[in-house]
C-alpha cells in the first residue's frame, strides 16, 4: 500500500505545472486594488471609445443618407430636362407653323389640306404639353417682365408709359417651371 501511495505522489509531482505563476500563488491586496482600478479605467476608456465609434458611425450613416437624397434629386433634375434638346428643336418647327398660320388668308383656312397641316401643329403642341411645356402668355398692353420676355424692338410712343408690350414677335416657353425661351416682344420707350 505504501508503494501505491508513493507511486501516486510521484504521478502528482510529474503532473504539477512547472510555471512559477502556478506555484506559490500569492495575492497581494494592494495589487488587487490597483488592478481593479486599472480595470475600471480601462473599462471607462473602452466605453468612451465605443460611444465615439458609435457616434461616428451614426454621423457617417446620416451623411450617406443625405448624400443619397441629394443624388436622387440631381437625377430627377437631369431626367426632367433630358429631352430639352428635342423640345427646343420642335419649337423651331412650331415657330414655322405659327408664321404660316399668321400669314394664311381666311379663305385658305377652310382648305382641307391647310386644316390637316394645322392639325399636325396641334399634335406637336399636345405632345409638348405632355412633356410639361407651357406657353408664356403674353398680354398686349401689359408691363414688360424680363423674367419671361425679351425685348427685341423698342417703339417710341408719347401716349403710353415705357416698357409696355405692344406686340408679340415669337412665343416663349417654360419647361418644368424653367424658362427655356423667353417670349420675344416689342415694347414702348
Amino acid at each position: 500500500m505504501e508503494d501505491k501511495i508513493k507511486e501516486e505522489n510521484k504521478i502528482l509531482e510529474e503532473d504539477k505545472p512547472s510555471s512559477p505563476r502556478f506555484t506559490n500563488v500569492h495575492v497581494d491586496e494592494n495589487k488587487e486594488e490597483l488592478s481593479l482600478d486599472n480595470l475600471k479605467k480601462e473599462l471607462d476608456r473602452c466605453l468612451k471609445e465605443r460611444a465615439d465609434y458609435l457616434a461616428g458611425w451614426q454621423r457617417a450613416q446620416a451623411d450617406f443618407l443625405n448624400y443619397k437624397k441629394e443624388q436622387n434629386k440631381r437625377i430627377e433634375e437631369v431626367l426632367k430636362f433630358a429631352n430639352l434638346d428635342l423640345v427646343i428643336r420642335l419649337l423651331s418647327i412650331l415657330d414655322n407653323f405659327d408664321l404660316m398660320e399668321k400669314n394664311i388668308s381666311e379663305e385658305l383656312k377652310e382648305n382641307e389640306n391647310i386644316k390637316g397641316i394645322l392639325q399636325i401643329k396641334m399634335q406637336i403642341l399636345d405632345f409638348l404639353k405632355s412633356q410639361n411645356l407651357e406657353i408664356i402668355n403674353v398680354v398686349i398692353e401689359e408691363k414688360f417682365d424680363p423674367n419671361f420676355h425679351e425685348a427685341i424692338q423698342v417703339v417710341e410712343t408719347k401716349d403710353k408709359e415705357s416698357d409696355i408690350i405692344v406686340e408679340e414677335i415669337q412665343k416663349g416657353y417654360i419647361l418644368q417651371g424653367r424658362v427655356i425661351r423667353p417670349a420675344k416682344v416689342k415694347v414702348t420707350k
